[in-house]
Order: structure tokens, then sequence, then C-alpha cells
């Protein structure tokens, strides 16, 4: 895709942006009008020359008007050598944060503008960019970048953000296992992530997974649309009943215990779990639940801490995965576990695609049509191996599983707040888990980045809020 000829672009019909043009305009100005104008856009197209490019704004629409020009911070061809179409936030603002994709809300932009931040999102109507295309929206001067965990950042983009003197990159994720943190620190950039915000959302969607596999909701909702009812049946989707049965988790850490609590208290499913660690806070809570139903008059839960987690697949009606991923639980779902589960047992997995072995699976769902799964995330996310499209008893959803508006929202803000804290030489929170503070848009967040995964090796201070 390349730009129109310059000369041919008039925009001498257009009002002027009074951010731009206006000498009373102040940073507080624009924070306040951020909800009100839609972002400047322009195009970067692959050429060497630097050109300032035209902007302008309609102010009587909602339009934007999109003009083709030259990135003004950007001037050598190798950062040239792919087109960017980005937004622009606060034009003048002192320090350039780049965000590679568009993000839920609009707080984040605010803080970053109040903090005296350009702001340049990326438009690209590409759902990955590759490493040439973050390495020309960095360009010669960034100070920091949000990213995503579909990124690969590695040497190459820690060397380039490095080189434009950068100081922060934050993942708007949780996970960062698209990150190489030694290369990060190695060019002193900080690597943030946002954990803390995604613990009730991810179980939620763990949780409705187990009910939609257990009553097999999408294949009878497939099944309406395709016009396929013609009455009441009594075999029709008979599926299984989740009260009283046993919720298997491996992994009792934030996630895992939350969704833990909702099938438990939910459903009054019993519990067995599998973890390193004990989890005495779930366990005192599955016993005053039980307590509580004996003296309803009702069947009280249980709980049990398995002594393997061979043991939680065998025993387990409903197993939900949420361990971290490393060596030692890649393919910690193989073909020799499934074999160990129930025949009409239900596997969720909303932690990290490789750990489950993809192939061994649409094996085991084709020889066992009773066994249900329910997947948020892929072993070479976003593809799914042969078959598993076509396996009735799978769900899948796109990685949806931290896609709540409030999750969403709170990530991008943790995401910003790691970046401007970085550049501001803020301290890093103490406790990253703890975020509420961050998130409440009744005040102004603590003068601290969330969450430094690499603050320790980088030597940053802690701050003692």
């Amino acid at each position: 895709m390349r730009g129109p000829n310059l000369r041919k672009l008039n925009t001498n019909h257009l009002p002027r942006h009074p951010i731009i043009h206006s000498p009373s305009s102040t940073t507080q100005h624009f924070t306040n009008q951020i909800q009100r104008l839609p972002p400047l856009t322009y195009y970067t197209p692959p050429h060497t020359q630097s050109t300032q490019p035209s902007i302008s704004k309609s102010l009587n629409t909602d339009q934007t008007h999109t003009h083709f020009g030259f990135h003004p911070l950007i001037h050598s061809p190798v950062a040239m050598a792919k087109p960017v179409s980005i937004e622009v936030w606060n034009p003048n603002g002192k320090y350039r944060v780049v965000s590679t994709k568009p993000m839920p809300g609009t707080r984040w932009i605010n803080l970053l503008v109040q903090q005296d931040c350009r702001v340049e999102i990326c438009t690209e109507k590409k759902t990955i960019l590759s490493v040439e295309d973050i390495i020309a929206l960095i360009g010669n001067k960034c100070d920091g970048v949000i990213g995503q965990l579909t990124e690969d950042w590695g040497d190459t983009l820690f060397s380039a953000l490095a080189k434009a003197g950068g100081k922060a990159f934050s993942n708007m994720a949780v996970g960062y296992n698209n990150v190489d943190v030694d290369a990060a620190t190695k060019y002193g950039v900080a690597v943030g992530n946002t954990p803390g915000v995604l613990t009730e959302t991810t179980a939620e969607l763990a949780a409705s997974l187990s009910l939609a596999a257990s009553r097999r909701i999408v294949e009878a909702d497939e099944f309406m649309r395709a016009g396929l009812y013609d009455g009441w049946l009594p075999h029709l989707f008979v599926g299984n009943l989740l009260k009283g049965q046993t919720v298997g988790v491996i992994g009792a850490g934030r996630i895992g215990s939350a969704y833990a609590r909702m099938m438990i208290e939910g459903f009054k499913m019993n519990l067995i779990y599998y973890d390193l660690y004990q989890a005495t806070r779930l366990e005192k809570f599955v016993t005053a639940y039980g307590q509580f139903l004996k003296a309803s008059g009702e069947q009280p839960v249980t709980w049990k801490r398995a002594s393997s987690m061979d043991e939680v697949l065998q025993v387990a009606d409903v197993i939900s995965l949420h361990p971290i991923l490393d060596k030692t639980t890649y393919h910690l779902i193989n073909k020799e576990r499934l074999s160990k589960m129930k025949k009409e047992a239900i596997l969720i997995n909303c932690s990290r695609g490789p750990v489950v072995d993809e192939e061994a699976l649409v094996e085991h769902l084709k020889h066992n049509p009773m066994f249900r799964v329910g997947l948020d995330v892929f072993e070479d996310e976003p593809y799914m191996k042969p078959g598993l499209a076509d396996m009735k008893n799978a769900i899948v959803v796109p990685h949806i599983a931290s896609a709540s508006k409030w999750t969403r929202e709170g990530m991008a803000t943790l995401a910003a707040l790691n970046v401007v804290g970085k550049i501001k030489g803020f301290p890093t929170w103490s406790n990253p888990n703890a975020v509420d503070p961050f998130l409440d848009e009744n005040s102004s967040p603590p003068p601290a980045c969330p969450s430094i995964v690499n603050a320790k090796a980088l030597g940053l201070p802690v701050s003692k809020l």
C-alpha cells in the first residue's frame, strides 16, 4: 500500500486543529477534551526523505481526516522499510510512547497525556505485527512501547528501542512468554506486565466453558441454527450434571482458586486439587462452605489436596488447568495422561496452549465422543492442530479469557502506567497483584510502576507506599 501523491494533497479547506494551532492549548486542555475529540491520524509511507505530515480535524463531526505524510520522528531507510499508519494524541508531548495496537478505553491515553506524553497508536489492519513493523514504529526517538503478547520481543527489538532512547516496554498481558527478559535487561529496558486484574475474568471464562461443555450448549446452538430441531426427544443433547460431582484444579494459584470457588459455590461440587504449595485459603473456604451447607440441611462439599497430578486426572469429573508454562509443564497433558481421565470427563484450558499436546488431544476426542474439552488457548496460536475444529466435543474460543471490558481497560491502564512510570523515574509497586489503587478512576494512580518483571535485575527501587 502506497500513499497518494503529496503534491496533489490540498488541506487548505479544512479547519485547523485547535490543539496544534492554538498557542493557549495545554496538556490539561487536551486531556479534558480527549473523550470528545477523535485522534489525529496519518500514514507513514515507505520513503526516506523527511516531510512534516499534514494533519487536520473536522470538529463538527466524528469523522477523522486521514492524511498521508512522513513520520516526523523516523528518517532512516531501515526504519522506513514498512508503511505504518498511526493515530496521534497530544502531538506536542515531551515523551514519545508507542502502542502497537489500539487498546480498550481512554483512561490509559489520558494518563499518558497527563504526564506530557505524545501517544502514537498503530492502526495497521494487521492482527500480528512483524519485528520489522515494530522497528518502523519505534523509529529514531522513542521513550517507551506498549506491546502485545503476539509480538516477538527479543534482542532485535530491544536493541532498536534502546538505540532510540527507550527505557520501558510493557506487555498488555500478565504472561510474557513472548518477551526475552534477559535481552531487555541487557539493554537496560524495563519489562512490565499486567497481573492482578485478570483473576476473576479468566476464572469466569473457565467456569463458562465448564458449563457449556457439560451441557453441550455449543452443539445444541449449532443444531438449532441449522434448522434440525423438529421436536423434543428424550436423548437430545444429554450432558452431565455438575452438582455433586468433583472439580479438579491443577495449579491452585489466584486464578485456579477463583475458578474452584465459583464451581464449588455455584454448583456445589467437591474439590480435588494439585499444587506444589498448599492452598490454605481455598481449603478454608471449602470447609466453611461445607459447614454452611450442612447447617442448612444439604450435603456438604469436601476438598482434598492430591498427592500427584495423576490422582486429580483419575478422580475429577471436570478438570481445569492453571499452571505456569515452563519446561516442566510443556505437554503436561499428553496421550498417557489423557488415557487416565474418565471417559466422560471435561478438560478446560485457559492457561497456556502448549500445556496440552494438541495432536494427542484430537486423537483422544475422536475415540472418546463423550469426552469434552473447552479451550481458550492453543499450542501454535493462532492456529489449531488439524482436526480440532472438526470435533463436535470441543469448544474453542479465541483467547478471550481476559476479554471483559473492565479487565481489558484495566490491563491497558496498567501497561501504560508501567511505561510512563519508568520514563518518569517512579519506583516499582511492592505488590504487583494488589493493583486496585491504580484502577480507581476517581483518584490519581500512585506514582509507581505497577509491575516490572526485571526490576530486581535492573536495580530499580521499590515504592514504600
